[in-house]
């Protein structure tokens, strides 16, 4: 006798369950969770701690905002176990954006290394583009009192202390650019909203968890974030944004760490 055959539609031991696509409001929670517990949790403290220095006597041209700093001082093994955890503990957003983002997660975002030396090249130009200006807004900001002192490392004299400022580059990097752009572009794309609204929003957004640094901040942030997710809605590729990203923060905690006492005074 001929073997038996399921019919169409039925579910058999074999046949593995049906996912179908999310619908508009899925997408909209899911992604709206994600960033609650990422990018936009540091935008409400960034909100706040802005409030906070902005109506302090000297306003927030006298606040300083600190990015590296130790959390356990004269404790160096102790210092290194919670910086550590800290980084490792900060990509968990990433993590669960590509497990939404399901099979695939890291070519349909342009992290997927098929074009290293095109992706490489690419960041160094970005890197370039945002970092150099970036400095002329920062100095215009601290000239007009509107951004803070930043400090961009005020980690011990270390051995681990330069290891520890570039993964914590990578990990900026990688949360900002992975989430903040691929991700939430991807699926704000999905919910039907146009692409002038997603690089609005990514802007704004990068702008907002910066806000603790001032209104210069804000403004240059906002700006980086428009190249940004520009280039992701004309090249779907996030890697060359996180290289980008991770080279100006490398260079600004790196060179803060070994030159601080040698820089200009602008930049105080």
């Amino acid at each position: 006798p001929a073997p038996l055959r399921p019919r169409v539609g039925r579910m058999t031991a074999d046949t593995p369950p049906a996912h179908p696509a999310p619908g508009r409001r899925t997408i909209l929670r899911e992604s709206g969770l994600v960033v609650l517990v990422s990018i936009g949790a540091s935008a409400i403290w960034s909100v706040i701690s802005f409030l906070r220095s902005a109506t302090a006597p000297g306003g927030i041209a006298a606040a300083d905002a600190t990015l590296n700093s130790s959390h356990a001082p004269g404790r160096p093994w102790l210092d290194l176990l919670v910086q550590l955890t800290g980084i490792a503990l900060a990509l968990a957003p990433v993590l669960l954006a590509l497990h939404l983002l399901g099979a695939g997660a890291a070519r349909r975002l342009g992290i997927d290394g098929r074009r290293p030396g095109r992706d490489l090249a690419a960041g160094a130009g970005l890197a370039a583009i945002i970092g150099l200006p970036g400095l002329g807004v920062y100095a215009a900001g601290r000239a007009l009192g509107i951004t803070a002192h930043v400090t961009p490392a005020a980690l011990p004299d270390v051995w681990w202390a330069i290891p520890v400022l570039v993964l914590a580059a990578a990990q900026n990097a990688a949360l900002e650019e992975i989430v903040g752009v691929g991700y939430l572009s991807t699926r704000w794309r999905e919910a039907g909203w146009s692409w002038r609204t997603v690089i609005a929003l990514a802007a704004l957004g990068r702008g907002a968890y910066h806000l603790y640094q001032g209104l210069g901040a804000f403004v240059g942030n906002v700006l980086m974030g428009v190249v940004f997710a520009a280039w992701f809605a004309r090249t779907g590729r996030a890697l060359p944004l996180v290289i980008a990203h991770t080279l100006i923060d490398v260079v600004a905690f790196v060179g803060w760490a070994l030159l601080a006492e040698r820089l200009p005074g602008w930049l105080g």
